[in-house]
């Protein structure tokens, strides 16, 4: 769930890298598959930024390439390793502690 800045609460508790923006993007995204452009302009960060630390996640596991279309590798989140399974729990907990937080501020204050 993102908040009104576009910011969601994961990168709130954990800080706005370039690095978890992409996990947060791709958790969000986790059905769908995308080639690195779609990844960096949907996770706001800059092409050259990803090309950094992507060829890091690929080879720890966290993204996986599920095909090839032309001259693009398409990639998505890997939901069978642990410490993405872990991450996507941990988004979900933190997004519904928020949002029943704020139910409940709105609750008090009306």
């Amino acid at each position: 769930m993102k908040r009104k800045e576009n910011k969601s609460y994961f990168l709130e508790y954990f800080g706005d890298t370039p690095q978890l923006r992409v996990i947060d993007f791709l958790i969000g995204n986790f059905f769908f598959d995308f080639p690195m452009t779609e990844i960096a302009k949907g996770s706001n960060v800059s092409y050259n930024s990803i090309k950094l630390f992507f060829p890091k996640y690929i080879k720890q596991g966290i993204v996986v390439k599920t095909r090839k279309i032309g001259k693009s590798d398409y990639y998505k989140l890997n939901t069978e390793h642990h410490f993405i399974k872990e991450m996507m729990k941990l988004d979900w907990v933190l997004t519904k502690n928020s949002v029943l937080s704020e139910e409940k501020k709105e609750l008090i204050s009306t």
